[in-house]
């Protein structure tokens, strides 16, 4: 696992070919156990110190770092026919032990980054890789201004990034032309700029698939509600013809426990009306494809999502296609999750934020690296299992778990994994479903360990 890892670094340009070989032996450490301190991970004090030089050293920037895994990651978008890239934020929270120059999260007495980071997956949900990630933070006095920068031009607001997410892709559709490319967000990204940018583009466009936020109007008028009023898009759709219902499994998340959900999915194409304060801009055409659950708790967790898309909604396949693809964002809900447990980054202590930065760096490619060993299972279990394992790796943990001899056949990726995320207490049994990456990031740890008796003390088999 470490050494594709190292992969992911081949081509780094540091501007030294000394810090060049030390991004790759940081790498290694830190992926070998995710979960450990800085300290704990590195082989002693000479090479945690190596470390810290590294992530102070003021020639070398998280951008650098990253670029070539970002470079690697077009490259295994360019096999596959659709990529979505999946954008969100999410904050990383270090006020228990902020850095010297720390600035705000939501209140002054919080510190710490945002991040915003752009994955390219598979509509089956293969995380390919991160190709843009960025971080910002708030200072104290632009604190409960939301109002104030509400008349701002987008490129002053922090919803700017949204924008620049959706032109990523667009940059990306053209990097890969023989790749459909899908950029997909939750409501945050309902930006009238996005819409009009889309229509307009001249070059290479990606599709989009953004879940509203508001609920525009339409050109009609809406007599009923006033002079003044416009027919709203989520009821126009809403009146329109039942086209088909489907059962979809919804994740444990904070807010609601893992259920069933029961939902009826309507579509119709509409033209849309630009929001008030902004008149002059043109009007836009919406694929909208709305998502409701039905009998659902009542708590406010229940489904309703409408769905804004330049895909195409003509046959009910393509409108079930939308709402998959739809789906498939919550890898990015598992990427944080992997990035804040599996790396547990929040408890990294750091004196600065470029310190931090550049460390966070690594850690992004660990949680990618997790993410995509745990779904590649389920798209290629026929792999052999050293494809992704060394044989120190794979064949320390075949008698650690199995207590035998070694086989005679090599195994394949999926029977391996089971053994995996056993030792990451995961019981698999035949009515369960895959392992998600908890068990999988707590079995490589295991492993690493295991791998590294197995080169000292053999057997050698």
């Amino acid at each position: 696992m470490c050494e594709g890892i190292v992969e992911e670094l081949l081509g780094i340009d540091l501007g030294d070919k000394r810090l060049n070989r030390r991004s790759a032996l940081v790498m290694e450490a830190l992926a070998a156990n995710p979960e450990a301190s800085i300290n704990a991970a590195c082989d002693g004090w000479s090479d945690t110190l190596a470390a810290y030089r590294f992530f102070n050293n003021s020639t070398v920037t998280p951008e650098q770092i990253l670029q070539p895994h970002f470079e690697a990651t077009q490259r295994r978008m360019r096999e596959h026919p659709v990529v979505l890239i999946v954008q969100d934020t999410s904050e990383l929270d270090f006020t228990k032990h902020p850095t010297d120059d720390a600035r705000c999260l939501n209140t002054v007495k919080r510190f710490g980054l945002y991040e915003h980071v752009h994955l390219a997956a598979t509509p089956d949900k293969l995380c390919l890789g991160v190709v843009g990630s960025k971080f910002f933070d708030r200072e104290p006095e632009s604190l409960g201004k939301a109002a104030e920068r509400r008349t701002l031009p987008i490129e002053q607001k922090e919803s700017f990034r949204w924008l620049l997410g959706y032109r990523l892709a667009c940059e990306l559709a053209a990097e890969c032309p023989k790749t459909q490319i899908v950029s997909i967000a939750d409501r945050e990204a309902d930006i009238y700029d996005i819409f009009i940018e889309a229509q307009q583009q001249t070059g290479p466009r990606a599709d989009y698939i953004i879940r509203a936020q508001e609920d525009r109007s339409t050109l009609e008028r809406d007599r009923s509600a006033g002079p003044a009023a416009y027919v709203k898009v989520r009821d126009e759709v809403r009146r329109s013809k039942l086209l088909t219902t489907r059962t979809i499994e919804l994740s444990v998340t904070p807010k609601r426990a893992a259920r069933q959900a029961h939902l009826e999915v309507r579509s119709i194409t509409v033209v849309v009306k630009p929001p008030h304060a902004r008149s002059h801009l043109p009007a836009v055409t919406h694929n909208v494809v709305l998502v409701e659950e039905v009998g659902g708790p009542g708590d406010g967790t229940d489904v309703s999502w409408l769905l804004l898309t330049t895909l195409s909604i003509e046959t009910l396949d393509d409108i079930l296609r939308v709402i998959d693809f739809y789906v498939a964002r919550w890898i990015v809900e598992i990427y944080f999750r992997t990035l804040k447990s599996g790396c547990r980054v929040e408890d990294i202590q750091l004196e600065t934020n470029h310190r931090l930065k550049n460390c966070l760096a690594f850690y992004k490619i660990i949680a990618w690296r997790i993410l995509f060993l745990t779904y590649l299972n389920r798209t290629c279990p026929k792999l052999p299992c050293t494809a992704v394992f060394a044989d120190s790796e794979w064949k320390s943990v075949w008698r650690v778990v199995k207590k035998k001899p070694l086989p005679k056949k090599l195994p394949l990726l999926s029977d391996f994994l089971k053994l995996l995320t056993q030792l990451g207490g995961y019981n698999n049994r035949a009515t369960e479903l895959p392992s998600g990456p908890q068990p999988f990031w707590i079995g490589l740890r295991r492993m690493t360990d295991f791998a590294t008796a197995w080169i000292a003390f053999g057997p050698q088999e």
